[in-house]
């Protein structure tokens, strides 16, 4: 008799391993089905930067500098700002997937449009007068007029870290962000083909290199937009909604107090 309650205590232990590792398997799971695309997504959204520096250390040192600047000073103060706010929308979309009022999703993704946009346009002055901003802070007259140059050309990607983030937020409400991963792997190889052509072949130079980052950093955001409005997201997306510009105080709040914290 004792052994027959051995044999099961031990059957019973056995069942009980086989169950916790199904559920952390199944947990893993849940947890790398969100985590993969937004690790993909930062790490092609960065490489496209990196590549692009790459390219312009080939046409000169100053102008490589001058991009260095920009890229490490400037877009990282406006990135940081952004994915900060962009959290709000990750904060509103949960909530609302999670009560089920799903048409919410696309009001506050339209709403979140209005702020960082709004947001973006007030931060557009550091770019276009990046070169006496430079001078200001101490930086040699050459580099900083060079910038000047460069930073510029980063107005539209400026705009393109306002869409992606928030629509990254907005799918990973959904678990639907895996579209985002690949499609911000697609731009990262079509970012690197175009450099090479319009830099290395063509030798555009400074405009060759910048407009295939902008060209390519965009693709993304195109495609993005493509699975939203072309009905992938039939719950959620409803279309284009004059609801959006009402109640936009606690979005902006919230917003703000996000990208202070995350900053």
């Amino acid at each position: 008799m004792d052994n027959n309650i051995e044999e099961r205590l031990l059957g019973l232990e056995a069942e009980g391993e086989r169950d916790l590792r199904a559920k952390i398997w199944e947990e893993s799971k849940k947890t790398w089905r969100i985590a993969f695309p937004s690790i993909l997504f930062r790490v092609t959204s960065f490489g496209t930067l990196v590549v692009t520096q790459v390219f312009i250390g080939r046409i000169s040192q100053l102008d490589l500098a001058a991009y260095a600047l920009v890229q490490t000073i400037l877009v990282r103060f406006v990135n940081g700002i952004l994915v900060g706010m962009s959290s709000a929308t990750e904060t509103l979309c949960g909530q609302a997937f999670g009560a089920k009022q799903y048409h919410m999703l696309g009001i506050y993704l339209q709403r979140s449009w209005i702020v960082d946009t709004t947001t973006a346009t007030i931060l557009t002055p550091l770019f276009i007068f990046s070169a006496p901003i430079f001078k200001l802070l101490g930086q040699e007259d050459d580099i900083a007029i060079a910038t000047e140059n460069i930073s510029l050309w980063f107005l539209p990607y400026l705009y393109y870290m306002v869409f992606s983030r928030s629509i990254q937020m907005y799918l990973q409400a959904q678990l639907k962000n895996m579209i985002v991963g690949w499609l911000s792997a697609f731009s990262f190889v079509l970012h690197v083909f175009l450099s090479w052509i319009f830099v290395s072949v063509l030798k555009f130079e400074i405009p060759g290199a910048m407009v295939a980052l902008n060209i390519s950093s965009w693709s993304m955001v195109i495609g993005a937009f493509v699975y939203v409005f072309g009905g992938w997201c039939p719950q959620t997306w409803r279309g284009f909604s004059t609801v959006a510009f009402t109640d936009l105080l606690p979005v902006v709040k919230l917003s703000i107090s996000s990208g202070v914290m995350l900053w």
